[in-house]
């Protein structure tokens, strides 16, 4: 940052002060900071210069002239500004739907940066299963509608974000920006929400003798659920009676190589999770 004060031909002597501390006198360099300089002192000017320049140097500096007529002062104020970083932001947050959430960012700057919250990546509407499970178009844009008012804009403009009673709709991505006039910081905080299970409604299937046949169950849940299948009452493990339980992620298979008369009934797959369970039956029959 350079100072510069206009001198005249009868100027005896002249001086740069700051806080009443003489930065330089005449070619005299006072000041013991090595970052203040002296750039030129001739008829026209008198400038001094500082380097690297940070808050401590805000503040009044004083270019004082001495003439044969009388001394004369011009102030300068210099006003540091600083680019905006976060310096605390809440970490990734795991909660339980319906819980409370409160997220915290915090940002240094000059001038004082103003600091947004918004959700810039929710996960993508689930719309497992609703092709068999919901009749007609029209529920299915019921309920798409339902989950757009529910998703909601999540937005704040304060350096905290309240979000009541937490919904599955609400998971995903946040993003704090703050900003001043010099630049923007912006970083990002993780919400995940668990939920229990819900299973989509199990297909009839109907499979003739000595053919292969597989029940599928489907479930939505966080974290993700743990299947079981039963026939009747009875538990069924993998390979009992020549039958397998394949899952995938949110899918279970239970999978038959060569239907006999005994397989045929009813099924019931359970979804668990540390939140909750959810069931469905199924009815495999003969063609």
């Amino acid at each position: 940052s350079n100072f510069r004060c206009a001198q005249g031909d009868v100027v005896t002597h002249t001086a740069w002060l700051n806080r009443s501390s003489i930065l330089y006198a005449g070619e005299d360099k006072w000041s013991v900071d090595p970052r203040v300089s002296l750039v030129a002192l001739n008829q026209d000017e008198f400038t001094i210069k500082i380097e690297n320049v940070d808050m401590t140097d805000e503040g009044q500096y004083v270019c004082a002239v001495q003439t044969s007529s009388r001394p004369t002062t011009t102030s300068v104020h210099l006003i540091v500004q600083v680019p905006t970083k976060i310096i605390n932001l809440s970490r990734d947050v795991v909660v339980n739907e319906g819980s409370n959430v409160t997220l915290l960012c915090q940002a240094s700057g000059k001038p004082e940066p103003s600091i947004s919250w918004k959700l810039i990546s929710p996960p993508e509407a689930e719309t497992w299963g609703l092709s068999t499970q919901l009749e007609g178009l029209e529920t299915e844009d019921l309920k798409k509608d339902t989950e757009r008012q529910e998703k909601g804009d999540i937005t704040s403009d304060d350096e905290y974000l309240e979000i009541q009673t937490i919904s599955r709709q609400k998971a995903g991505t946040y993003e704090c920006t703050a900003v001043n006039d010099i630049d923007t910081d912006t970083q990002t905080v993780d919400i995940t929400v668990n939920y229990a299970p819900t299973v989509s409604e199990g297909r009839d299937v109907g499979v003739t003798l000595g053919q292969r046949g597989v029940l599928e169950c489907e479930a939505d849940a966080v974290p993700e659920a743990d299947f079981e299948w039963y026939k009747d009452d009875r538990r069924i493990f993998n390979g009992f009676d020549g039958m397998e339980i394949v899952n995938t992620g949110s899918l279970s298979k239970l999978m038959f190589f060569n239907v006999s008369e005994g397989d045929y009934g009813n099924y019931t797959c359970l979804a668990i999770n540390k939140l909750g369970s959810s069931n469905t039956s199924f009815l495999l029959f003969g063609e």
